[in-house]
């Protein structure tokens, strides 16, 4: 058998897919788009019209739950839903629960978790891995290796350079009391990030504001604000040349 289609399916007119798909009960799948060889969409999963899926990425995965897990539930998930006009990568994985909007691309190896929003234009870098309960705003881009960790939000037109790592859990995996305070970081609008820094959990990076590479972030970040150091302090104001506000 070279593929799998089921027969509750819906396939859009000159969708052509490639060897050894999967594509199980419920699927819908717009027009024009474009399977690479060993895709599996999982139940229920709705890909828009002119989506490019690359080869072995997986849609729709149910996410597996350790015994002593503390942010993966046991739920009910909707199933995947992928937007119109979509590049999704390589070996890409996509949970149950997470939505994606329309012109997004998401690279090679890249992993989007359960309940999960992706807003329109948004660029997901090689490697990154997006935990659950984040959402990503429109017009952002994360690059190469970015953490972002659970309950995490992003804004729209935030930049995050590659390696920067994100953290939710101050008691960093002991005593209970840990449970009561997990919490992301939030990134406002205009947000840039610099190379292989790292924000600690529960933090906000204030609206346009520049985290310098390699800093540490500990506490909260004033807007328009560059921020630099470890722990980062804040060293002056953005240009204003590079205010989100003056960019054509």
């Amino acid at each position: 058998m070279v593929k799998y289609i089921s027969p509750k399916a819906q396939v859009g007119k000159m969708t052509v897919m490639g060897r050894f798909c999967v594509i199980d009960d419920n699927v819908t799948i717009g027009e024009n788009c474009v399977l690479g060889n060993n895709v599996v969409i999982h139940p229920g999963a709705t890909i828009g019209s002119n989506v490019r899926i690359d080869d072995g990425t997986v849609i729709g995965k149910q996410p597996m739950r350790a015994a002593n897990s503390a942010v993966t539930k046991d739920q009910e998930l909707e199933p995947a839903k992928i937007g119109d006009n979509c590049i999704i990568g390589t070996n890409v994985v996509i949970y149950a629960g997470s939505e994606i909007g329309e012109k997004v691309l998401v690279a090679d190896l890249s992993t989007i978790r359960e309940n999960v929003s992706i807003g329109d234009f948004t660029i997901v870098g090689r490697c990154v891995a997006i935990e659950n309960y984040c959402k990503i705003g429109s017009y952002c881009k994360l690059e190469t290796n970015v953490y972002i960790t659970a309950y995490s939000e992003l804004e729209d037109r935030v930049f995050v350079a590659p390696c920067v790592a994100t953290s939710n859990d101050n008691f960093v995996g002991r005593t209970k009391e840990r449970f009561k305070h997990f919490k992301g970081v939030t990134i406002r609008k205009g947000g840039r990030i610099g190379v292989n820094a790292t924000i600690l959990p529960g933090k906000v990076i204030g609206e346009d504001t520049l985290v310098a590479a390699g800093a540490l972030v500990t506490s909260d970040t004033p807007a328009r604000k560059i921020v630099a150091g470890v722990p980062a302090k804040v060293f002056r104001d953005v240009p204003e040349a590079q205010l989100l506000e003056n960019q054509e």
